[in-house]
């Protein structure tokens, strides 16, 4: 069981510290307030890095769907463990996006943009075109993928290659996310979207479940097609 507890827990801590940086960053009257991207691409890599450290070796750190099945795909992963991999990260991400809003509730409850409170648990297209929103999310999630195979960390997740898989988010955010956010994973955008369409957020706007689908899609034919890709330099 503590493989799939890794997932839960390290994919809990990955959604509470990711989504609590863009609440301190978007949020009214809070000490980070309107700090920017930059805080939100360097505190999101910290965010999956520092998990990633503490799970490594007891469950691959994979705190992603579309990575489980994708390494499944590539015969890195044995697919009796996908279902309950992706139970576990999906109701950590959950989870997770709760604790958010617990934390941030007087902040939540200040401002009054349902679209920025939004933001905070999943992310939206700075410009709304749903092929090419998909095409961006497919293509930096095939970058996270072909890039964290070819470090190595296919099986577990440890030393200098998970800090090489937190400077790959870094660059990922930095270059891929200024059209859709950078979701690259179901367990931090679509967990979390449930989760606000549950809370009892004042002043909440709709979860843009038109639009959910493309976070969990796209990052899903990335992932497959990074680590096929991937394997054909690793075999």
């Amino acid at each position: 069981m503590m493989p799939y507890m890794g997932e839960l827990v390290g994919t809990m801590l990955l959604v509470l510290l990711g989504d609590s940086i863009v609440a301190n960053v978007v949020l009214n009257k809070t000490k980070g307030n309107n700090s920017g991207w930059i805080v939100i691409t360097v505190g999101w890599s910290m965010a999956v890095m520092i998990p990633a450290y503490m799970f490594g070796t007891i469950s691959g750190s994979h705190f992603n769907p579309v990575l489980t099945i994708a390494l499944a795909v590539a015969g890195s992963f044995p697919w009796a463990q996908v279902p309950g991999y992706i139970l576990c990260q999906m109701l950590g991400g959950f989870i997770g996006a709760c604790l958010v809003y617990l934390f941030y509730k007087d902040h939540f409850d200040e401002t009054p943009d349902g679209d920025t409170k939004l933001a905070v648990f999943c992310t939206g297209p700075a410009i709304r075109n749903i092929p090419l929103n998909f095409v961006c999310e497919l293509i930096a999630t095939f970058v996270l993928v072909f890039g964290i195979m070819m470090f190595g960390t296919s099986g577990a997740v440890a030393g200098l290659n998970t800090f090489g898989v937190g400077g790959l988010i870094l660059v990922l955010g930095c270059a891929l996310g200024g059209t859709t956010g950078y979701a690259l994973n179901p367990a931090r955008d679509l967990s979390p979207r449930l989760a606000h369409f549950i809370l009892p957020i004042k002043q909440k706007r709709d979860p843009d479940w038109a639009y959910s689908w493309i976070p969990v899609c796209g990052p899903l034919v990335g992932a497959v097609l990074g680590a096929l890709a991937a394997n054909l330099f690793l075999k």
